[in-house]
């Protein structure tokens, strides 16, 4: 083994998220992801996207690790190594220890929102807010409600079960996130139907 984790959902929906980021990211500078995960949709996305550079983050050791280990494995100029960023921290290290902060022209955000307590999502778009200059874009994807309703009974049962596992998990209603996002300068702009019921959702700094 090499170390490289796999998510199952990647090889699903890396392509059609591809197509949202080449319609909606900015021709040139620095994408930040954060909670990249197993280091799957860095490895993919980087080389499709030149000339941007990518730089990969997560708070979880063995996932950074797994990041490294999809690096090395399909290596590219414009990828770079994982940061240790935890969203919902009021100041994050890429702000204090990486050059290419005034680069940083978008912020990719897949499958995390759910899978973190809220203050994750309210540390994200703060994050986004301070980070991005006026027209740098925030993407995010994954499972939401709308207008307080599940848009899908797997959906639904997806929800119960991740908050079995932690109670301040669950699948968001979207209009908490816009609003959210609007209170740090992100405009939402559009949202894209996604495979198994998920949706881009794609914010501009004002």
């Amino acid at each position: 083994m090499d170390g490289r984790k796999h998510a199952i959902a990647t090889e699903r929906n890396r392509e059609p998220i591809l197509q949202v980021l080449l319609e909606v990211l900015p021709p040139t500078g620095t994408i930040l992801e954060i909670a990249s995960g197993t280091g799957e949709h860095a490895a993919y996305f980087a080389p499709r996207l030149k000339p941007r550079k990518w730089i990969p983050s997560d708070t979880n050791a063995s996932l950074r690790e797994s990041i490294i280990a999809w690096i090395k494995h399909s290596p590219s100029e414009n990828l770079y190594q994982p940061l240790d960023i935890d969203a919902s921290q009021p100041v994050w290290k890429v702000e204090e220890e990486v050059s290419e902060i005034s680069d940083i022209s978008a912020i990719v955000n897949i499958n995390m929102i759910h899978i973190s307590p809220w203050s994750a999502c309210l540390g994200l778009m703060a994050g986004a807010g301070r980070i991005l200059s006026p027209g740098g874009i925030l993407y995010v994807y994954g499972p939401y409600k709308q207008n307080g309703k599940h848009t899908a009974p797997s959906n639904e049962a997806f929800s119960e079960y991740l908050q079995e596992q932690n109670p301040e998990w669950g699948v968001r209603n979207l209009e908490d996130v816009v609003e959210v996002a609007k209170t740090n300068n992100l405009i939402l702009q559009k949202t894209y139907p996604m495979p198994a019921n998920n949706l881009s959702v794609v914010f501009k700094h004002s």
